[in-house]
């Protein structure tokens, strides 16, 4: 008898919606995700082109959230602010997610001197702080996008095999899975078919916070420089680009700053009405904080 259960999802999110923090958050969420989407088709004018004769202009009928220092339109920006942030949190989850979940139950399954090999590797890497190790990686990389992903999905893997490797002690002597040893199955069977399905739940709402977590790292990166690449739009550039005018020109610092918080709360309060209808404690720590 396994004990485990399908991550019935439909379920998972009809306890969410249940909830009027998870609807908040769900609806702020898939508002920005749909604006993500859209925003090439919706956005009024070109996010990189250059007015000198509408610099630093405030919101009228033509910019509706004003213009910044080299005259382009701060709404057409702030749209389209978050779609490479997004897509770039989106894969370096996924790859946060594979390779910590594998290496954590697998650290645990396997147990002894492996995994104390394993958990002091991982204890050595979090000794760096997490800015630090990206910043490395990119100076050595460069900041594109491709080189972005891996990187942190690295780097944010780290405390996912922590997760992963904790939850997954609670059912290594299981009957179960010692019936499962027993019978021959491989480790890595023995890790997707008997163990991976209980500690999924707990896995889903670390996965939901790492994407959180990622998207301020991006926007964090492209803040100092290293992030999304002009003249690609970028919520964290935008940001950099409007602190010498703040005082002049403050819509050009107030709407990437009001989209990046609301899309980061909204997941919060999502992610909290999830880990709520699982059951399951949210962890609250940053990866090298």
């Amino acid at each position: 008898m396994r004990g485990a259960r399908p991550l019935a999802v439909p379920q998972v999110l009809h306890d969410v919606l249940a909830q009027r923090s998870g609807r908040i958050g769900f609806v702020i969420v898939c508002l920005h995700l749909s604006v993500a989407v859209a925003a090439p088709m919706i956005a009024p004018q070109d996010p990189a082109h250059q007015d000198a004769a509408a610099m630093l202009q405030s919101p009228s009928l033509a910019h509706w959230f004003g213009t910044d220092r080299l005259g382009r339109d701060v709404f057409s920006r702030t749209l389209l602010g978050g779609r490479e942030a997004m897509l770039i949190a989106t894969l370096a989850t996924v790859i946060a997610m594979a390779w910590g979940s594998a290496l954590g139950i697998l650290a645990a399954l396997i147990g002894g001197r492996t995994d104390a090999i394993v958990m002091r590797f991982v204890d050595a890497m979090m000794s760096i702080p997490w800015i630090l190790m990206v910043m490395l990686f990119v100076a050595a990389l460069g900041s594109s996008s491709v080189a972005l992903v891996p990187v942190l999905g690295f780097s944010y893997g780290l405390s996912v095999v922590y997760l992963a490797r904790a939850a997954t002690l609670d059912f290594v002597t299981r009957d179960f899975v010692v019936a499962a040893q027993i019978r021959g199955h491989s480790r890595w069977s023995i890790a997707a078919t008997e163990l991976l399905p209980n500690v999924q739940d707990s896995l889903a709402v670390q996965g939901a916070m790492q994407w959180s977590w990622i998207l301020l790292a991006v926007s964090s990166l492209s803040f100092l420089g290293m992030g999304v690449a002009p003249p690609t739009p970028d919520w964290g550039q935008m940001i950099a680009d409007a602190r010498g005018i703040m005082q002049r020109a403050p819509w050009a610092l107030i709407w990437p700053m009001l989209a990046l918080s609301s899309l980061v709360i909204g997941m919060n309060l999502a992610v909290d009405a999830w880990a709520r209808a699982t059951g399951v404690e949210r962890n609250r720590r940053v990866p090298g904080a």
